[in-house]
């Protein structure tokens, strides 16, 4: 019989612990995005796994609350970074863009646990870099005309946020309901002739006030 490497079992053990970490913050965000006061044990019975194993993992509810935030920023910038790679006409960029971050939903993050933990300095310098890179984006767009003059970069981070409190139960049809009034507002962020919007525009300190 042939005994396993140190090597192949070190492979193994990393591969599963990757497994049980995907299956702990796919349970994590479940969980928390119906209610986010749930305590961490509701986390490990999501994922089908006792709690011992779960703290093996992630030592406290705010840390693994930190984790699942780093994995939405992550995506965000992902796609940001994606977008701003992207040669073809500028709208038709941004317009892809908007429909695959409703579509990664990283904004019901944003809405459920807001203020529920204290951000870590990394947390913030990957805000940060959001952030730049979502003004970087903006610009381009603004700088063609592709969208109406009277809209600023942080109007749209509160779109996202709108568009990410349609919540109706059943997954497909949050979707669909999603893009349907995704399309809506494209329209209206096109349009130049619209009546003027009303108040001054969102600020980031609105925003980031929240955390």
């Amino acid at each position: 019989m042939r005994i396993p490497s140190t090597s192949s079992i070190r492979t193994r053990r990393t591969a599963q612990a990757t497994i049980n970490d995907d299956r702990i913050l796919d349970a994590a965000r479940r969980v928390f995005l119906r209610n986010p006061h749930a305590p961490i044990s509701t986390v490990a019975a999501e994922a089908g796994m006792g709690i011992s194993a779960l703290y093996l993992r992630y030592r406290s509810k705010e840390q693994l609350l930190r984790q699942l935030c780093q994995e939405g920023l992550r995506r965000y910038i992902t796609e940001t970074e994606a977008a701003l790679a992207d040669s073809r006409e500028i709208w038709l960029v941004y317009s892809d863009f908007m429909h695959r971050i409703v579509d990664a939903d990283t904004h019901s993050l944003v809405l459920r646990l807001a203020g529920t933990f204290k951000p870590t300095k990394e947390l913030r310098l990957q805000a940060a870099r959001s952030q730049e890179l979502t003004i970087e984006l903006f610009s381009r767009v603004k700088t063609t005309g592709g969208i109406r003059a009277d809209i600023e970069v942080v109007d749209i981070a509160l779109v996202f946020e709108q568009l990410a409190a349609i919540q109706i139960g059943d997954a497909q049809r949050t979707a669909q309901l999603r893009r349907r009034y995704l399309a809506l507002i494209l329209v209206s962020l096109r349009n130049p002739v619209g009546s003027p919007l009303p108040g001054p525009p969102p600020s980031w300190e609105d925003i980031n006030s929240r955390w």
